[in-house]
C-alpha cells in the first residue's frame, strides 16, 4: 500500500504563487540516489546524453517522483490529475564551467502564452548531494510574472537569486516561467541535475487538492506582485469575490497600465480588473496597442532566450482574463473580426485562460478555431478543452484539430481530448495517426488522450502502440540479448 501524500499546507501553496518555487527532500529512500547517480555516470561514459529515454533507460527515477513528499506537493499544485511530460533532460555542469544565463525554458516545440495563473512546474532532481560549488541551478525569487529582469547577465543582475542546493534526493519544484541558470561550478566535482516537467491536466476543482484550511491570505508573506498573487490564489480556489473597486480611478490605473516599470503595469492590471465592466473597453484598446507592440519579439528568438517560443500575456490581456465572462462579448469581436492575427491569437489566448467561465464563448472558440493561422487554432481548441463536457460540435472541433496541417494545433487536439477523459471518446479514431506523428511530443500526447478517454477501444490502441514501441532499459550495445 502506497504511503499517503504529504499535501502542502496553505500558506506553502501561497508562497510557491509569491516565490516560484518550494524544495523538497525525498527521504526514506537508502541507496536510491546513489544508485541513479551511479547509472547516470555509466551512461554518460558509455553513451552519451539519452535526453529524453533517461527515465525509461533508468527507471528508478520514477520513484524520487512517486514519494510522498514529492507527488504530495505536486498533486497539490496542479490538481490529482496532473502528467509527467514527456520532455526530460539531464543537466551536467563541469567543473569550471562558466555558467548561464538567466533565461525562462521554452515549453518545447510548443507557443504556449505564458500566464500567471501556472499549468506547469519544473522539477530539478539532484541525484548527489550539491553545495553552492558544485554549480546548481540557480533562481530569481518572485520574478516568474516578469516578462524581463535587469539583465539576463549574471554579473549584471540586480535581483536577488537563490542558489538551490542540498542533499541528495532534493527536488526542486520551480514554477514554469521562473527565471533560473545553471551556476559556476568552481568545484572538482560534477554536478547532475535531471530536469523533469509536469503538467495540470484539468481546470482548479472546487475542493483544492492541497492541505486546504482557510482561504485567507497570510499576511508575513512579502510579495512584489500582491494583487497578481491573490488573483492566483482565488483562481486555485475557484473563488471570483466580488470586492470593491479599486479605489485609484480608472483614469490613473490606465496611466499606471504604460509605466515603464512591468511591476507597475502588473499591479495597475489586476487593480483595473475590479472595475469591471466600466474597465472593459479601454483594456480592450490597451490589448491591441501593447500586442502589436510586441509582435516582432513574439515572431523572432532573442539570442539571449528570453522568452524562447512562448511571450508572456501582456498586462491588459491578464486584466481581462482577470474580469472574466463580462469581457467576452468584446473580446469575441477581436477574437473574430481582428485584422492582425497576433491581435486574434491574444484575445482567443485571454479568453482562453478564463478557463470553464469561458463557457459563453465556446462557440466563438469553435469558429477562432478555423482560424487562418495556427496560432488562433492552437489557442481556441486549447481554449475548447478547457471547458468541461464538449458538445457534439466541439468534439468535431478536436477531430478537426487532431487532422490539422500544423503540428501544434494536432497537439492541442490531443491535450484537449485528455482533458476530456471519456467524453470525448469520439476522438479516438483520429487519435491513430497520432501515434505515428511526425512530432515525437505528439505521439506521447496521442497515447495520453487515448489512456484518459479510456474506453475499450482506447485501450486497446494504446496497449498494442506501447508494446510495439517497449524500451527495456537493460538492453544496450554491450548486452543487446
Amino acid at each position: 500500500m502506497a504511503d499517503p501524500l504529504t499535501l502542502l499546507t496553505d500558506q506553502q501553496v501561497q508562497r510557491f504563487i509569491v516565490d516560484g518555487y518550494v524544495i523538497l527532500q525525498t527521504d526514506g529512500m537508502p541507496g536510491l540516489h546513489d544508485r541513479i547517480r551511479s547509472t547516470i555516470e555509466e551512461v554518460y561514459e558509455t553513451e552519451g546524453n539519452i535526453g529524453n529515454n533517461i527515465l525509461p533507460r533508468i527507471p528508478d527515477i520514477a520513484r524520487v517522483f512517486e514519494h510522498p513528499n514529492v507527488a504530495g506537493a505536486l498533486t497539490s499544485l496542479l490538481g490529482p490529475d496532473y502528467v509527467l511530460n514527456p520532455h526530460r533532460h539531464g543537466h551536467l555542469n563541469t567543473p569550471g564551467s562558466a555558467g548561464q544565463k538567466w533565461h525562462k525554458d521554452c515549453y518545447v516545440f510548443d507557443h504556449n502564452i505564458r500566464h500567471p495563473r501556472f499549468d506547469w512546474v519544473l522539477a530539478f532532481y539532484y541525484p548527489q548531494d550539491t553545495t553552492e560549488e558544485m554549480g546548481p541551478s540557480g533562481i530569481l525569487p518572485g520574478t516568474q510574472f516578469q516578462r524581463s529582469i535587469s539583465d539576463p547577465d549574471a554579473s549584471q543582475t540586480t535581483e536577488s537569486p537563490l542558489p538551490v542546493c542540498g542533499p541528495a534526493g532534493t527536488v526542486a519544484l520551480i514554477h514554469f516561467d521562473a527565471w533560473h541558470r545553471a551556476t559556476q561550478n568552481t568545484s572538482h566535482r560534477n554536478r547532475y541535475m535531471l530536469k523533469f516537467q509536469f503538467a495540470r491536466t484539468r481546470e482548479p476543482l472546487s475542493d483544492p487538492p492541497w492541505d486546504h484550511r482557510s482561504a485567507r491570505w497570510f499576511p508575513d508573506i512579502d510579495d512584489a506582485h500582491p494583487s497578481v498573487s491573490r488573483n492566483v490564489w482565488n483562481w486555485l480556489l475557484c473563488e471570483n469575490p466580488d470586492g470593491p473597486n479599486d479605489p485609484e480611478s480608472l483614469d490613473n490605473l490606465l496611466h499606471r497600465l504604460e509605466a515603464e516599470d512591468e511591476t507597475d503595469r502588473l499591479d495597475a492590471a489586476y487593480r483595473l480588473a475590479s472595475h469591471g465592466a466600466v474597465a472593459i473597453d479601454p483594456l480592450i484598446d490597451a490589448m491591441r496597442v501593447e500586442t502589436l507592440a510586441l509582435i516582432e519579439e513574439t515572431t523572432s528568438t532573442p539570442a539571449d532566450n528570453r522568452h524562447g517560443t512562448n511571450p508572456t500575456a501582456g498586462c491588459a490581456s491578464q486584466a481581462l482574463t482577470a474580469i472574466g465572462p463580462g469581457a467576452i462579448t468584446k473580446l469575441e469581436k477581436v477574437m473574430l473580426e481582428d485584422e492582425n492575427w497576433w491581435v486574434r491569437a491574444v484575445a482567443t489566448h485571454t479568453v482562453s485562460r478564463m478557463g470553464t467561465s469561458a463557457l459563453p464563448a465556446a462557440a466563438a472558440l469553435r469558429r477562432s478555431a478555423m482560424d487562418d493561422h495556427w496560432w488562433v487554432r492552437r489557442n481556441a481548441v486549447e481554449g475548447l478543452g478547457r471547458l468541461s463536457k464538449p458538445s457534439h460540435e466541439t468534439s468535431k472541433t478536436f477531430c478537426r484539430a487532431l487532422a490539422d496541417d500544423d503540428y501544434r494545433v494536432r497537439r492541442a487536439g490531443a491535450l484537449a481530448a485528455a482533458r476530456n477523459g471519456h467524453t470525448a471518446a469520439a476522438t479516438v479514431p483520429h487519435l491513430v495517426p497520432l501515434l505515428q506523428d511526425e512530432n515525437r511530443y505528439n505521439r506521447f500526447y496521442g497515447e495520453f488522450a487515448l489512456r484518459r478517454i479510456g474506453t475499450v477501444e482506447a485501450n486497446d490502441l494504446l496497449l498494442n502502440a506501447l508494446f510495439t514501441s517497449r524500451w527495456c532499459p537493460i538492453t544496450t550495445k554491450d548486452d543487446r540479448y
